[in-house]
């Protein structure tokens, strides 16, 4: 299979937060036709400064840079991965036996002491003693991250014929996930292992921050991968399995990998770092009445963001 090189779709999310009624909407008509082409989009303009992205890279660098010994006392057991560190090989994409090459965070949701949520679906994050700057970084960059992911949701319900706020409370204290991510130096002939087998992502949106490295591709409608690149500047926002699901595939959930770079850069570390917008467990992806048609009929069965959350998890090696 051939693969491409090409910038994505970018948007203006400034455009939608503060632009006219009619920038507003041609914002909505762009986002929609990227997604239904190519499935991802850069997004400028968006709430994450360079300052907080870059405070954040420098901890995930330190944090992952320490000895084995040091970060295996944060992978915590019963967690299942949810807080806290995961190390090398732990996760593998659904219907794949081989571990991807990497190792990863997970900063989550802090409930506010007067939240009736069920806090057993909420663990406490993690603090790294030898990083401090890691944690202070990563929770103020999963909070503004949180609030673009919002505006992003707002335009996705327009373009659904939805009312815009149709999403708010459904994410609001929902189970949203940032994850820095290491891929490490390939020291050995990989047999089967790449740094990220093609996968979807479980989510609603993912929300990924500029990494420092190539290696990420996607695969179009077309079904050709493409090298995604996007500006400094940009995040880049794609569909996930629980949007696919709740629009009956109207949005799909876009395919996509992290592949191994080429034998000379082995040696060369990868650093990203995606917020995966996850709403409340309680959240129904029964499929939209409006999604379902004589020509595209109801392709999933009902089930609660809750219920398909463990079941990914068990599927990609997270929970046994």
């Amino acid at each position: 299979m051939s693969i491409y090189k090409q910038s994505i779709p970018s948007v203006d999310l400034n455009l939608f937060i503060h632009g006219t009624a009619e920038e507003k909407m041609e914002f909505v008509r762009q986002l929609g036709d990227a997604y239904q082409t190519i499935g991802f989009v850069a997004v400028k303009g968006h709430l994450l400064s360079e300052n907080l992205s870059g405070r954040l890279y420098e901890g995930a660098k330190k944090f992952f840079q320490l000895p084995d010994v040091a970060k295996l006392k944060y992978e915590i057991e019963g967690m299942h991965g949810q807080r806290g560190y995961t190390s090398f090989g732990k996760e593998h994409a659904k219907g794949q036996l081989a571990g991807d090459l990497k190792e990863f965070w997970h900063f989550g949701q802090d409930l506010p002491k007067d939240s009736n949520m069920n806090p057993s679906e909420y663990p406490p994050n993690v603090y790294v003693k030898e990083v401090p700057e890691f944690m202070a970084a990563g929770m103020e960059a999963y909070h503004q991250l949180e609030k673009t992911g919002v505006y992003m949701l707002r335009a996705i319900a327009l373009f659904l014929n939805l009312d815009e706020f149709y999403f708010d409370e459904k994410v609001k204290l929902g189970q949203s996930i940032l994850r820095p991510i290491h891929y490490g130096p390939i020291t050995g002939e990989p047999e089967n292992a790449v740094r990220s087998a093609e996968h979807e992502d479980i989510n609603l949106i993912t929300l990924l921050m500029g990494a420092s490295a190539d290696g990420l591709e996607v695969l179009n409608k077309q079904h050709e991968w493409i090298q995604v690149t996007a500006l400094p500047e940009q995040i880049v926002c794609n569909v996930g399995d629980m949007l696919q699901r709740l629009t009956n595939n109207k949005l799909k959930s876009t395919t996509h990998r992290v592949v191994n770079p080429p034998r000379e850069l082995w040696h060369t570390s990868r650093y990203s770092i995606p917020f995966f917008m996850h709403p409340k467990s309680n959240m129904s992806l029964a499929c939209l009445p409006d999604c379902v048609t004589s020509e595209n009929p109801k392709q999933y069965e009902d089930c609660t963001a809750g219920q398909f959350l463990e079941e990914r998890l068990t599927e990609i090696g997270l929970k046994k």
